[in-house]
């Protein structure tokens, strides 16, 4: 704490201004009536998507299930006249969601937590920030799954003299018509933006590092008709959140089989999937066992490749964009991306064949010798997550033990919400919380939250904290259903692998036994009095 300053007393503190800080401060100042405040680093409100404005940025769940749950007026008011919604459009729509709930006078923006310490004598945390000291009785991080920028260190990257960006922090002031681009990365990001750069760049080059699986988005206007329906059901959706595993509103619960029905039926579903577009659609309503029988997941991904034949021209473009993993990564999709290598002004380089060497003051050098001038760098090279969006912060729990130090062997907590050592802080989408559909996660998390801080806030000094046990165990439920799980064999960002170093005994950074099961946990958790906590009650309370 910085020495002879005020300290600003409040009872929750929360860090982040998406959808997980929103849907928290909703439940702990509109709903339990607390002084709780949000701080934010940056100058708006809207979290992953007030940072990432790259061209091209898109949601890949559909608009009627991308919204905060359980808040029916909001959900009226809102007006998404497209399957898929574009950032600019989920940031208006965060914005106008703080002022329908009248919290915007409850945002500190411009304000980075430099560090947390919970103090045992008072059983608050004190945080500091670079625009003050706060001390809160509980402490909630809604820092996101994807927020620490993952910039690989190239050789002589310093020395190139255009323009360097990532799509996690894009400028206002770029304008790509007429530019020679390079992007490196073509995850979900790197796909969005290059589909949209491609319209207008002088020329545009694709350094792929690893060829993907990318689906059609079909994005489309909703009829006048679809739009009520989602408006007259959205109780429903949200209902069906305790009966399906992602909550994504669409047929989740699919139990055919790959090979239970013939080639020629087979086909035709992935044909009809491929028309309807969707990343979940493909993965979900098609077969059930397309992540868990390797002979099933082959027969998904050759229907892809042969697409990917079908749509490129030249045949050795083709051949580097065709993947040869498994279907098991991330599932993305895209509005054209396997196209656009038919423009004359897009150019593929697969490092895998002609790695990058070093950079030069006009562009990149691959292994062939051969520069590629550059006027724009684009990196579209992730984060790195979960864990990662907490890692930069010095965050001190009880005994004076660091989050760092506690997850030196790998992230772990209760639910995605908890950590043992860490009396009264909470987190929304923390490691090792629910593989799905995020807004549905985020509304269950904080109703969770504040389930728990209710239990506790008429005890004076009194604090809430997981058991060690009970922090042991759900590493274990997050290992065990990830047994079988294809997802384990492919080098993802999902557990960590894009990050050189980064270190998991065991991947577990999901609970991916689906999202009815987690509520049931989560409810069972709070209808029992919290039986995997320990509650600390001061004798002098």
């Amino acid at each position: 704490m910085n020495e002879g300053t005020s300290i600003r007393k409040v009872d929750a503190l929360i860090v982040g201004a998406g959808f997980g800080g929103i849907a928290a401060l909703r439940t702990l100042h509109g709903e339990l009536g607390l002084d709780a405040i949000v701080i934010e680093k940056g100058s708006g409100i809207g979290g992953t998507w007030f940072w990432n404005r790259y061209p091209g940025a898109l949601s890949d769940t559909e608009s009627f299930m991308y919204q905060l749950p359980f808040e029916h007026e909001l959900y009226q008011r809102t007006e998404w006249n497209t399957r898929y919604v574009q950032a600019p459009d989920i940031r208006r729509y965060l914005e106008d969601a703080v002022d329908h709930f009248d919290l915007r006078s409850r945002f500190q923006l411009e304000t980075e937590m430099r560090a947390a310490t919970f103090d045992e004598a008072s059983q608050t945390w004190l945080i500091h920030t670079d625009k003050g000291d706060f001390e809160a009785r509980f402490l909630i991080t809604a820092l996101g799954l994807l927020s620490r920028m993952n910039v690989p260190n190239f050789p002589g990257l310093d020395q190139f003299q255009g323009r360097i960006v990532h799509t996690a922090a894009w400028p206002e002031d770029l304008d790509l018509a007429g530019q020679r681009i390079g992007v490196i990365g073509n995850g979900s990001t790197g796909v969005q933006f290059m589909t949209e750069a491609a319209k207008t760049a002088g020329h545009l080059t694709s350094f792929q590092r690893t060829p993907q699986y990318s689906v059609p988005a079909r994005n489309r206007s909703w009829t006048p008709e679809e739009l009520a329906a989602f408006k007259a059901t959205c109780q429903d959706r949200w209902d069906e959140f305790s009966r399906v595993k992602l909550g994504f509103g669409i047929n989740e619960e699919n139990e055919r089989k790959t090979f239970s029905v013939s080639e020629e039926e087979r086909e035709a579903i992935y044909e009809w999937a491929w028309n309807k577009g969707g990343p979940y659609t493909f993965c979900n309503e098609t077969f059930s066992d397309l992540t868990t029988d390797r002979a099933a997941n082959e027969e998904a991904a050759n229907f892809i490749r042969r697409k990917i034949s079908s749509i490129v021209n030249d045949p050795e473009t083709a051949r580097k964009l065709t993947p040869w993993e498994m279907f098991a990564r991330r599932p993305i999709c895209d509005s054209g991306y396997f196209e656009i290598f038919n423009q004359p002004n897009v150019s593929l380089v697969s490092l895998r064949d002609t790695p990058i060497t070093h950079f030069t003051e006009n562009g990149l050098v691959t292994s062939d010798g051969q520069l590629h001038e550059l006027d724009v760098l684009v990196l579209a090279t992730g984060f790195d997550a979960q864990d990662g969006s907490y890692r930069g912060l010095d965050i001190t729990g009880r005994d004076g033990r660091t989050l760092n130090e506690h997850w030196s062997e790998g992230p772990r907590s209760h639910m995605g919400i908890t950590v043992n050592g860490f009396p009264n802080m909470f987190m929304v989408l923390g490691p090792c919380g629910p593989f799905v559909n995020l807004p549905p996660a985020i509304g269950v998390q904080a109703k969770w939250i504040g389930r728990a801080i209710a239990s506790l806030v008429d005890i004076p000094a009194a604090s809430i904290e997981l058991t060690a046990e009970s922090e042991e165990a759900w590493l274990q439920t997050c290992r065990n259903a990830l047994q079988g799980s294809l997802y384990l064999e492919t080098g993802s960002w999902l557990f960590g692998n894009n990050i050189p170093g980064k270190r998991q005994v065991t991947p577990s950074n999901f609970f991916v036994a689906g999202l009815d099961s987690f509520i049931a946990t989560a409810n069972t958790e709070a209808d029992n009095d919290f039986p995997s906590y320990h509650v600390h009650v001061p004798s002098t309370a």
